[in-house]
């Protein structure tokens, strides 16, 4: 017996992809070589209860009998899980996802099987801020992007912070913060710095960006805040960020703002701890108007922190005080600086916080203003995050906008490297399609590099490190740097025509080079760039802002074989089609009848069919983009 369900195929399940609450989904299974069965039987659970239906037989075509069932959904969010039963005369058998649990085609399984198909069942009013859908995202760490002052000084009296020259490679060593790893080396970038190059940004094509952060704090990476209502000193003052949003807002560019709402740094005003400021803190007296924030094992020595660095004291996010303080209060954290200019935040470590929390933040950013946006960092596919044992609800319509899409940068980069061929690549693409709501998929952030990761160029270049001194001096030269540029220009091509929100780490299209973290947070090389790439960069963004269909278009795949991938973008009036190649030069035979397509060019190269069947050539490391009619 053959049985199959492809759960991205209309043939199989309509309509596609995630689904309203209370909208109907039919499902098909398709049998060979089974004769007439007992039955075939279509299990679904939700919210812990498992319902069957009986399917029935609807029609036969080359010998393959399918079998159907239409399954009304709940009228509450949440993930529906389904998988089949099938029996003749042979013990019943059943069907569910694959191996990979990536949809599409599935497999047998002896009993219910481990693997089933996701259903994501959403509110019918999930909407995503538009201006974000279709915006090109710049994500600046504040230190390393631009000192605004012209003689190189550093803003603010800090006594606590270790000054370097910009351009040099960042401390990495205990030693070199005198016995312990500080993270307290800075480079003087500041707010007045971004103000001077927003007309860059501009004319490079940037609409949005999205500000590491940048509130008071010892270290230079700040996600150890000291006071949320405050800019560092060494960045400015709150006037300067006043006016770096409307500055950017005139230029047609909103600011977002990273939020660590997970964690205080120690060196707190709510912590305290070593008695820098002004107030007392958690750690100074149980009788602080902060100790309720904070989760004491033994007090005051033992308490809970971000994966055990007690630098980073974690809070207590059920706390009414701190709800009240970051997000209830017209003036919390999350509301003044939204007032103040900032058109959505980013989510620090949006998977250790409960659901309760991060609704209270999408609930208060959205009062402030509908258009606001909420972002998530959530490294895996969000749509079935399960974190501290409780599958978590990112997508159901009162939580997040937008995730960071960490699943499309590992894929892109391990495609690149031929980890995995086209069609792994597009069964990981299509994955994250068919799973989140298409608000939240078209909303998605997609970066290549960020403050977290190894950089692009040097991913790219396939160079491990065995210590992190060799990290700090291992470059890329001669013929593996042209090879990185090469992959690099290819990936740039796809994450701007591709589903979803571009986004270029700074320096990025500058070819800045580095391992993790501190290494991935060089500063940028102002007057130092790579032409190649950052010409490339501009063509592509201008490619993503001059065409709507490459914001708003339906995505397809058109071609994959071994190391070369094909895509369209359409809608009613537009047409654009990608492809890869990563593999050897080579010519492939790329079908697009379906699409009603008869002519398609790139530059001075056009090509006309009139079966919609197309022969083209493809070097190897080259993507082409053709506009097609």
């Amino acid at each position: 017996m053959k049985a199959e369900h492809n759960s991205q195929s209309l043939i199989y399940r309509n309509p596609f992809g995630a689904a309203t609450k209370g909208s109907k989904v039919t499902l098909r299974l398709s049998l060979a070589d089974a004769g007439i069965p007992t039955y075939v039987r279509l299990f679904y659970i939700f919210a812990g209860k498992t319902e069957r239906i009986d399917m029935h037989y609807v029609f036969e075509a080359a010998g393959v009998c399918f079998y159907e069932a239409t399954v009304t959904l709940p009228q509450k969010s949440g993930l529906l899980h389904y998988w089949f039963q099938i029996a003749a005369d042979f013990e019943p058998v059943y069907y569910g996802n694959n191996d990979e649990n990536l949809g599409g085609i599935g497999r047998f399984y002896d009993d219910v099987p481990e693997k089933k198909y996701q259903i994501t069942v959403y509110d019918e009013n999930y909407k995503t801020p538009e201006w974000w859908r279709e915006s090109v995202c710049y994500q600046i760490f504040p230190d390393r992007f631009k000192n605004g002052n012209e003689t190189g000084e550093f803003l603010g009296n800090r006594q606590d912070i270790i000054k370097r020259n910009w351009g040099d490679t960042p401390y990495y060593k205990a030693e070199q913060f005198g016995g312990s790893y500080l993270a307290n080396d800075f480079f003087g970038g500041n707010l007045l710095g971004i103000e001077k190059k927003l007309a860059y940004l501009k004319n490079l094509g940037i609409t949005s960006i999205y500000l590491n952060p940048i509130f008071e704090a010892f270290s230079n990476h700040r996600y150890d805040t000291g006071d949320y209502k405050k800019i560092d000193e060494t960045l400015g003052t709150g006037e300067d960020f006043v006016r770096l949003c409307r500055k950017a807002e005139d230029m047609g560019i909103r600011i977002i703002l990273d939020g660590v709402f997970n964690h205080t740094g120690s060196d707190s005003i709510y912590f305290n701890k070593k008695g820098s400021y002004d107030s007392v803190g958690a750690y100074q007296s149980k009788n602080s108007p902060y100790y309720e924030w904070f989760n004491f094992i033994e007090y005051p020595y033992q308490y809970e922190s971000w994966w055990g660095i007690d630098t980073l004291p974690q809070v207590n996010e059920a706390s009414p005080s701190y709800q009240n303080f970051m997000v209830k209060d017209k003036n919390s954290v999350v509301r003044k600086w939204l007032k103040n200019g900032a058109y959505g935040w980013r989510i620090d470590v949006a998977d250790e916080l409960p659901d309760f929390f991060v609704k209270l933040l999408r609930k208060a950013i959205k009062e402030e203003n509908p258009d606001n946006v909420i972002i998530g960092e959530v490294w895996e596919d969000a749509s079935n995050k399960v974190s501290y044992g409780e599958l978590r609800e990112y997508f159901y319509g009162d939580e997040l906008d937008s995730v960071m899409n960490y699943p499309l940068k590992n894929a892109m980069i391990d495609f690149a490297l031929l980890r995995i061929d086209a069609k792994e690549f597009n069964r990981r693409i299509m994955s994250l399609k068919e799973n989140y709501p298409r608000p939240a998929f078209y909303a998605a952030l997609n970066f290549l590099s960020s403050h977290d990761t190894v950089r692009i160029l040097t991913a790219l270049g396939g160079k491990e490190c065995d210590n992190r001194d060799e990290c700090a001096e291992t470059r890329l030269w001669g013929a593996d740097y042209e090879r990185a540029v090469k992959l690099l220009k290819c990936l740039v091509t796809m994450q701007f025509t591709l589903v979803g929100v571009p986004t270029v780490f700074y320096g990025d299209e500058a070819g800045v080079e580095g391992y993790a973290d501190p290494f991935c947070r060089l500063c940028y090389p102002w007057g130092n760039e790579n032409g190649e790439i950052l010409e490339h960069y501009r063509r592509a963004i201008a490619l993503r802002n001059e065409n709507d269909v490459l914001k708003n278009g339906e995505f397809e795949s058109v071609y994959m074989y071994e190391n070369c991938y094909g895509f369209i973008r359409f809608d009613n009036n537009n047409k654009i089609i990608v492809l890869v190649n990563f593999g050897d030069d080579t010519e492939i035979r790329l079908d697009v009848a379906r699409y009603n397509v008869s002519r398609i060019s790139a530059y001075e190269e056009k090509h006309t069919s009139k079966d919609g069947i197309f022969f083209i050539k493809i070097p190897k490391n080259t993507a082409r983009v053709f506009f097609a009619n």
